[in-house]
């Protein structure tokens, strides 16, 4: 049967089908690279401003391997998934290290760059090189599961070997660069999770899916775990001469080298000044005096969700000096100092409430 897959089909609607993407129009491996780690859990449309402006301040690689950490995450903020900022910079210094500037065509090479794994390598050398490697994401799970009919649950090892083994197969060898991307543009423009264009589909004549009307129930992924979600609180920390604490967090954990406001999760029994004066004595060393809620949002993570609540807070009367005990640095900035800095999404509101409505004017007058 994966004889008679049509891969030509597939490269020849691809021609005609494909999405004017600006990584489409280069043959510049490290703007490919780049573009794949960007494209990671994210969507195109959220992409492209960033990979515009990110290589406009990071044009090759030796730039990236010289910036500042700062300014790459500074120039991610915004696109989640900070890991993926620190691996580019830190493999781009390998780069420079051990493959004299230039990113290596060998997959194993290519494989031993933080960041790197099998799906991207792959799009790589088949993108760049024109190297016949098979790219298996979501995309390629979705079209191969609905056109091989596969109705084991996809989420296991097992099954997502057996798609690789058959996006091997399947592979157009004389064009593995355009193959990879066609797959890849059938899933997210016609072989879609819900709703998919079969009539539209070049692979509609031989598709198990499409044949038994089977669409909506393949693939199968299993239920994924229940998501956590957890009360956050974090103190708006005001100096006597009206500048606000924040605190770089370690580039080990989540959202590393980013600036936050200094704060954690509420334990059970807590109520929420509670949680808060807690953890900034955990964090800090000091005593704080909690005063008004400044704002509580939303925001959810991949595995987790919060509802996050802001204080106004101050230091509690005497000789206290913060220190990092938990973080990497901190320190006291004027509000509007704040865009200089990279912060997770969710600091990012409280900081776009604070710098709006003239609230930073009237900051003395909204602490305790």
């Amino acid at each position: 049967m994966v004889d008679d897959f049509p891969a030509h089909k597939l490269i020849q609607w691809y021609e005609s089908q494909q999405r004017d993407l600006p990584w489409r129009r280069t043959d510049d491996p490290y703007h490919i690279w780049v573009s794949e780690i960007m494209l990671q859990q994210t969507q195109v449309d959220t992409v492209i401003p960033y990979y515009h402006r990110f290589l406009s301040r990071f044009p090759d690689i030796g730039s990236l391997a010289t910036a500042d950490r700062q300014q790459v995450l500074k120039s991610w903020e915004g696109l989640g998934y900070y890991s993926r900022a620190r691996n580019l910079q830190d493999a781009a210094r390998t780069v420079m290290e051990k493959f004299n500037g230039k990113l290596p065509d060998s997959i194993d090479d290519l494989r031993s760059l933080k960041g790197i794994g099998p799906y991207t390598s792959a799009a790589i050398s088949s993108i760049a090189w024109q190297q016949p490697y098979a790219a298996v994401d979501g995309n390629v799970i979705r079209v191969l599961s609905r056109y091989f009919g596969i109705t084991d649950d996809t989420r296991s090892s097992r099954t997502q070997r057996q798609i690789q083994e058959l996006a091997d197969q399947c592979l157009d060898e004389a064009r593995p660069g355009d193959y990879n991307q066609a797959v890849m543009e059938l899933g997210a423009m016609v072989c879609r999770p819900k709703n998919p264009e079969c009539g539209e589909c070049p692979l509609s004549a031989g598709c198990t899916a499409c044949k038994i009307a089977a669409t909506d129930q393949i693939p199968y992924k299993s239920p994924a775990r229940k998501v956590p979600h957890h009360q956050v609180v974090v103190g708006l920390i005001v100096s006597d001469d009206g500048r606000l604490l924040i605190a770089l967090r370690p580039e080990e954990k989540m959202l590393g080298g980013l600036w936050e406001f200094p704060g954690g999760k509420q334990r059970d029994g807590e109520d929420l000044t509670e949680a808060l004066k807690r953890e900034l004595k955990e964090e800090l060393g000091v005593d704080t005096e909690v005063g008004p809620r400044f704002m509580s949002l939303r925001h959810a993570y991949s595995h987790f969700r919060i509802t996050l609540h802001a204080y106004w807070c101050r230091l509690s009367p005497g000789d206290q000096k913060p220190e990092p005990l938990t973080s990497s640095d901190i320190r006291f900035v004027e509000i509007g100092d704040l865009d200089h800095y990279p912060f997770p999404q969710a600091n990012r509101r409280l900081i776009e409430k604070l710098t709006n409505g003239g609230l930073a004017a009237d900051l003395q007058t909204t602490t305790p």
